[in-house]
């Protein structure tokens, strides 16, 4: 995001000397009092005081006397945008956003104020504002390829892997001969998948311009993608020596080493890895791994236990750990956690992907706020314009926006929109099990099973709908049939874990239970509660040491 800032800064300051030739003459042209044109000369005349003094060289003077404009005019929008420019240009972020946030409230149609704070939006992570602000621009400067290149950024970080490829190939269009935007092309197709063209157009923009930010990482990146270990190293290794403490390329370089069983030259990776972020995840599992490599046994079973306590859900910790605990000696452990990773990867297939959870999420927060200001229609339209996979369906935006409802509380809107889901689309995946859902609120155990079975006829392994029957079956007190659902649906759902978990143990299966509450435990550590609930339910079974190892994470 570094060309955000040099362009706001440039931007900024020339965008007010128009609208101030505009504003001397405007008035007149209008037809204004002349106690109107008085007034808005003066303004005009303490902004243009304002602009010279910066451009003198006095910052400060310049930003105290737009303060005091501000201060008898706060609504006039030329200052609003010059005070911006000023306070960013001191580096005073958070303040210019403000700023030009002001300005484009009192000029929602000046397109470069939204640029300026659409640029704002993306880096403060607001991609969904972002975009619209990009979007609305584009209107206007159909062909600006500044505003193509951050829509394509934003889209990139929201998920949409075409929409920002079309996006950049656009700006490319607009900016044939600018390098920033050959080596965006590059990264936004290594992200698609496309290593090999990513490949040809960063190596383009490196030839180009040597001094380009973050293109050796960008280079290590495809390569890696491309199984080029040798090219990568390399490219990874300059762009650590550029920047020692970047985290993105210490993780690079340290995977480069792990794929190519450099265990040695990886460990002190990870460890400056975790010296700027001590609970990183991933260089626990790294470290851990090469320890284990290495031999050093105890040095790898403190870095994955130190790991597991922070996520049990692991996967390749357990697998690590337990050939970890065999190097040690310790057999009755190996096996557990072996059967731990077994489970575990059992239920992989259920678990969404990070990336597409963190999109997904996003999206049903934005449909949240909408509905919660009562624009159903435009969460509806949102659903369709981020339609993917299962969910571009006619009568998916209907079942989501249902599903939003359910959980906002909202009953009736809830019914109303899954049915209507059906009226369009009347196989639509997912309504008969979400309505199912809202009867089991109600507590009505009939209807419920009536709708998951409806679900399952057309899609006979939904794992919702089946975990959801195995709820049913669970409330019923049928322990069989509820644990072989339960079991079927590969579910992570804490809740339904446990329900799982005293099923197995009206049924006698003790071993099954204890590992199925190490899962609950470790899939439900956000919730208290559900922690809580686990250990007294081991508790009731007499499960006193499993109760104290768990308590002791």
């Amino acid at each position: 995001m570094t060309r955000a800032k040099s362009h706001l800064r440039k931007a900024a300051m020339l965008a007010v000397l128009p609208v101030l030739a505009c504003g001397f003459g405007s008035a007149m042209a209008q037809g204004v009092s002349g106690a109107q044109r008085g007034t808005r000369s003066a303004e005009a005349e303490q902004l243009h005081e304002a602009i010279m003094t910066a451009q003198r060289g006095d910052g400060a003077k310049a930003l105290a006397l737009t303060r005091a404009l501000l201060a008898s005019h706060p609504g006039y929008e030329p200052a609003l945008k010059f005070q911006g420019a000023l306070l960013e240009d001191m580096g005073h972020a958070p303040e210019a956003a403000a700023s030009f946030q002001e300005a484009l409230k009192l000029a929602p149609g000046d397109a470069e104020l939204m640029l300026k704070v659409g640029i704002n939006r993306l880096v403060a992570g607001d991609t969904g504002e972002a975009i619209r602000l990009f979007t609305q621009r584009l209107k206007q400067v159909p062909q600006d390829g500044d505003t193509l290149y951050y829509l394509a950024q934003a889209y990139h970080l929201r998920g949409d892997s075409e929409l920002a490829l079309k996006a950049i190939q656009r700006s490319l269009k607009a900016d044939p001969n600018n390098t920033a935007v050959w080596q965006k092309y590059g990264e936004l197709l290594c992200s698609s998948g496309d290593n090999e063209a990513a490949l040809r157009w960063l190596l383009k923009a490196q030839h180009a311009d040597p001094t380009l930010g973050r293109i050796d990482f960008d280079l290590g990146v495809a390569s890696f993608k491309n199984q080029d270990l040798e090219n990568a190293a390399q490219y990874a290794a300059k762009a650590v020596a550029l920047k020692p403490n970047d985290l993105k390329g210490l993780q690079l370089l340290a995977a480069v080493d792990v794929k190519l069983s450099k265990w040695q030259e990886a460990k002190p990776v990870f460890e400056q890895i975790l010296s700027i972020q001590p609970a990183d995840d991933a260089a626990l599992l790294g470290l851990g791994h090469c320890e284990l490599a290495l031999k050093n046994y105890q040095a790898a079973a403190d870095l994955l236990e130190r790991l597991l306590k922070q996520d049990p859900t692991q996967v390749l910790a357990h697998f690590y750990l337990a050939r970890v605990y065999a190097g040690l000696g310790r057999t009755a452990d190996a096996q557990h956690e072996a059967e731990l990773h077994g489970r575990l990867l059992d239920q992989a297939a259920s678990v969404v992907p990070t990336d597409e959870r963190e999109v997904e999420k996003a999206t049903l927060v934005e449909a949240r706020q909408l509905l919660t200001e009562g624009h159903e229609a435009a969460a509806l339209k949102l659903f369709r314009d981020r339609a993917k996979g299962p969910t571009a369906t006619p009568g998916a935006p209907y079942m989501l926006t249902g599903v939003v409802y359910l959980y906002m509380g909202r009953p009736e809107d809830a019914e109303r929109c899954l049915k209507q889901s059906m009226v369009i689309e009347p196989t639509v995946r997912g309504a008969h099990t979400y309505l199912g859902m809202l009867a089991l609120q109600q507590n009505d155990l009939e209807k419920a099973e009536s709708e998951f079975k409806a679900e399952l006829q057309g899609e006979p392994n939904y794992q919702l709908a089946v975990a959801e029957l195995g709820e049913v079956r669970y409330r019923q007190g049928r322990w069989e049939e509820a644990a072989d659902q339960l079991a079927r649906s590969k579910t992570v759902v804490p809740a339904l874990l446990y329900m799982l978990c005293d099923s197995y143990f009206h049924l006698g299966k003790v071993k099954d239970a204890d590992l199925t509450a190490e899962l609950a435990v470790g899939y439900g550590k956000s919730d208290p509660a559900i922690t809580k609930g686990i250990l007294d339910l081991l508790e009731r079974n007499q499960q006193t040491e499993l109760v104290q190892r768990l308590s002791s994470r």
